[in-house]
């Protein structure tokens, strides 16, 4: 059954597809001075902080209770601790345009996994844009595997954070929640920080925290913007648009992360990193654009 998105929803989508397309760019800028397990790290537990405060302040009941924190946690280990996780590291590897659209290749496991594992039916349109979202990876992967500087290993990393992204989208969109969304988000944030915070203690060296204003800007960014305001968009939006639709309408996002990187960080896009783009533009237009709708037969007529 076809659910047309509604004028907030897009409005939402739009927004998010801004934030968090500028952000990819803004996470490679950030790599220069700080390295990425601490980036993400400190980053996400900024953002927690001021949604914890932001949330107490008007009101909602911030602890969960009992069962509660088994999903705080079965949640959050794909959607936080492994995207964001996973993500980062990719994008040191590649340039953050090219790992954009590689992370956002999330529908094809989101699609695959629903048809597989829940049984959900596999439409015509759903089954090309998950072909067109193949090919953008094909693309990528080939242009990767034969430049010198070519990083496969930041493919698989954005392929294994596409994974969990996608899996975690099913398990949010099943999942039976008595906490609000806001506040399963804050501690998801709070829990995969604690883990991030370790992880970084024991793979990176302690960095030297004297960066420039651009850089505290980027982290700024980083807490307010996309561990803020982009984080609920989502998951209200994950859980009440089908998931092939709340998969790939943001999708977009490679497009601006690609296009503003060119200015924050001066990377230039290869015909392969615009013949993905195309293909993704594609896969958005195959889910978001409804279905002509047949005209009904007069009933006169047909005598």
């Amino acid at each position: 059954m076809h659910h047309p998105i509604t004028r907030r929803q897009l409005w939402s989508l739009v927004a998010l597809t801004l934030m968090w397309g500028v952000n990819w760019p803004m996470m490679k800028y950030s790599l220069r001075e700080l390295s990425p397990l601490y980036f993400r790290a400190l980053t996400m537990t900024g953002g927690a902080v001021w949604l914890f405060v932001y949330y107490r302040a008007r009101g909602l009941r911030m602890m969960p209770k009992g069962n509660e924190w088994r999903s705080v946690v079965t949640l959050g280990l794909p959607n936080m601790l492994g995207w964001h996780t996973m993500a980062i590291l990719g994008v040191k590897e590649l340039a953050s345009g090219r790992a954009a659209i590689l992370g956002f290749t999330m529908p094809i496991w989101t699609v695959l996994l629903g048809v597989l594992v829940f049984g959900e039916r596999l439409t015509r349109r759903v089954g090309f844009a998950v072909v067109a979202v193949a090919l953008a990876i094909g693309l990528l992967t080939f242009n990767e595997l034969t430049v010198l500087t070519g990083r496969p290993l930041g493919i698989v990393w954005m392929e294994l954070a596409a994974f969990m992204w996608g899996s975690g989208t099913l398990m949010m969109r099943r999942a039976k929640l008595t906490l609000p969304i806001e506040t399963l988000t804050v501690w998801m944030m709070i829990l995969s920080a604690a883990c991030l915070w370790v992880i970084a203690w024991t793979n990176e060296p302690w960095p030297v925290w004297q960066f420039t204003g651009l850089m505290w800007g980027s982290l700024a960014y980083g807490m307010l913007m996309n561990y803020g305001f982009a984080q609920i968009i989502w998951f209200g939006l994950a859980r009440h648009l089908p998931p092939a639709t709340s998969a790939m309408s943001i999708m977009a996002v490679p497009l601006v992360g690609t296009l503003s990187a060119t200015l924050i960080v001066g990377e230039q896009p290869s015909w392969h990193d615009f013949a993905a783009m195309l293909c993704v533009m594609g896969a958005i237009a195959a889910v978001l654009i409804p279905p002509r709708k047949r005209p009904a037969l007069d009933s006169s007529s047909a005598l």
